[in-house]
């Protein structure tokens, strides 16, 4: 694949991501957990799908992951069922920039957990994101929004779990890992809706925009990341996902007048310049094609 089809295909795949805050904003009556629900509903057939047109088979690919596979499965529960409760709690804005600091979250737990060697630049830009983080939770709890800010980190945590797990069993293809996350992600909000005594039926219209989402948005667009990524260094695919993160608080703008904050913008400038100055100054390394581009 050429190089410029791949980056076109990446942009794509941020594009699509960024609608999620968008079209969740367009849900009113289904709770966090029956949009995981039929969310995942709606991505995991269309995941399926792809791993069988790319290997002629699921089962397989599905089997290969491994326990990384299904700890790693484990943490995107946390990080798909965060990322819904954030948008429906706080801002689109507080939202995305804090689940941009996954990457940096994931430094941490694999210099913990796996022994890996931090970079001096990345310790730095580690420092400058928790600057960009505290001004934006700072903000959330004068704004009543705590609980929305602190899902959201919840959601970048369980991501950097995804990430990490994924390096431990030294996958490459992140498709069948996802899928294990889908799945369990039902099974947790069957779960917790049938401890509450609440059903996972909801009105028609939110049941089609939660797998419309999982569909058309994160599945297709996890399909288009993973070709495209095979042909661009890590360092400038974290810099083409910082799109989504840039366009998803335009699209809540246009469509519904929703703003930012001075806080909000004044701390994310600072998370999204952390994110870039470590991608660049890791430009020259040879290093895997990060998943950190991945959507909640």
């Amino acid at each position: 694949m050429p190089y410029k089809t791949g980056v076109k295909l990446v942009l794509l795949a941020a594009l699509l991501w960024s609608l999620n805050g968008l079209l969740i904003r367009q849900i009113h009556d289904a709770g966090t957990w029956a949009v995981l629900f039929w969310r995942s509903a709606g991505m995991i057939p269309v995941l399926l799908a792809v791993i069988w047109w790319r290997s002629g088979g699921v089962i397989t690919p599905l089997r290969r992951v491994g326990w990384s596979g299904v700890v790693g499965g484990i943490g995107l529960v946390l990080a798909f069922g965060g990322a819904i409760f954030a948008f429906q709690a706080t801002t689109v804005a507080n939202a995305v920039f804090l689940f941009s600091a996954s990457p940096f979250l994931a430094a941490l737990l694999g210099w913990l957990i796996l022994r890996e060697t931090v970079r001096p630049a990345t310790w730095a830009a580690i420092a400058l994101a928790g600057i960009g983080m505290f001004l934006m939770v700072r903000e959330g709890l004068a704004a009543g929004a705590m609980a929305g800010n602190v899902a959201a980190l919840l959601s970048a945590l369980g991501f950097a779990s995804f990430t990490i797990a994924l390096r431990w069993g030294r996958l490459a293809d992140m498709l069948p890992a996802v899928v294990l996350g889908g799945l369990f992600s039902m099974l947790a909000a069957g779960v917790v809706l049938a401890v509450e005594g609440q059903t996972l039926w909801a009105p028609w219209r939110d049941i089609a925009i939660s797998m419309a989402m999982g569909a058309g948005v994160l599945a297709t667009g996890m399909a288009l990341y993973t070709a495209g990524s095979r042909v661009i260094p890590a360092a400038e695919l974290t810099l083409l996902s910082m799109v989504e993160v840039l366009l998803a608080p335009l699209w809540v703008f246009l469509a519904l007048r929703e703003t930012a904050s001075a806080g909000t913008l004044a701390g994310g400038a600072v998370l999204m310049t952390a994110v870039a100055f470590n991608a660049l100054s890791g430009a020259r390394r040879r290093a895997p094609a990060p998943v950190a581009g991945v959507p909640m």
